[in-house]
């Protein structure tokens, strides 16, 4: 009878942790882990934005800032990540993440030079494709539909800053297809998630009424970002980008709390 009961347990916790996250420990859940490792996303690409931002002394003070607590955040991100995600691939994942982050965030406290922007613009795609890799585990692991618009949600912070990030690249000088292309993709990138997330049925009115503040802000600064070989008021792309990241932060955290919510 022992052995059967003891049977009975290692069965039960194999299929509860499978099920209900195994990935997440009692101190975050699974939709916890996916606003958390969205986050990373948008920080890699903020770094080197507000790096460009800074090196050519657009809003120093305020990118400064922005480039001194999005390495900070980043890192704590990583350990919380590194701490409570149990799964092994996205261990594997993470060291990959760190092995980056060793090369990208010390850059990002060098002094402002094209050569070390070339490497920062470099290493912020890997690290987003590092970082996006592990979203897409986490949601993956346990398929769950609302988990995907707490994802669609979250990288929407990452296409604002990275519309901001190549917006900033062309003025410093990168003024290449492929920063345009880049650019360009990000944006309808951003219009077409925004959609889904407008028609998405389980949107509270809190979620409704901030993404109607998102869609009209955009209406109005999005052409700017669409004028980036004219370079017109990049203090205007830089403020307009953060305000509709910060709402959008706002967006993905109450879709977390909406976790509760059956597909």
């Amino acid at each position: 009878m022992r052995s059967f009961n003891n049977l009975f347990l290692i069965l039960f916790f194999l299929y509860f942790g499978f099920n209900q996250s195994i990935l997440a420990t009692e101190s975050y859940s699974t939709a916890a882990l996916i606003n958390i490792s969205g986050m990373q996303r948008m920080l890699s690409q903020k770094v080197t934005k507000s790096y460009l931002f800074y090196g050519l002394g657009i809003s120093p003070e305020n990118t400064q800032q922005q480039l001194i607590d999005s390495v900070i955040l980043f890192n704590q991100n990583y350990d919380i990540l590194l701490n409570h995600c149990q799964d092994e691939e996205v261990q594997d994942l993470l060291m990959f993440v760190e092995m980056i982050k060793k090369e990208l965030l010390p850059l990002s406290e060098t002094p402002y030079s094209k050569a070390n922007a070339v490497l920062m613009l470099e290493f912020s795609e890997t690290l987003l494709e590092a970082s996006e890799a592990v979203v897409q585990r986490i949601e993956t692991k346990i398929k769950k539909k609302h988990y995907q618009i707490i994802n669609v949600s979250g990288r929407q912070r990452m296409l604002t800053q990275r519309i901001a990030k190549f917006y900033i690249a062309y003025q410093a000088g990168f003024k290449n297809i492929n920063t345009i292309q880049q650019l360009n993709k990000a944006i309808q990138e951003f219009e077409q998630a925004l959609k889904v997330l407008m028609d998405y049925k389980q949107n509270s009115s809190k979620i409704s009424q901030i993404l109607q503040q998102v869609k009209q802000q955009w209406t109005v600064v999005s052409p700017f970002y669409k004028k980036v070989k004219k370079g017109d008021l990049p203090i205007v792309v830089l403020s307009s980008t953060d305000k509709i990241m910060t709402l959008m932060d706002q967006t993905t955290r109450l879709y977390v709390n909406l976790d509760h919510v059956e597909d």
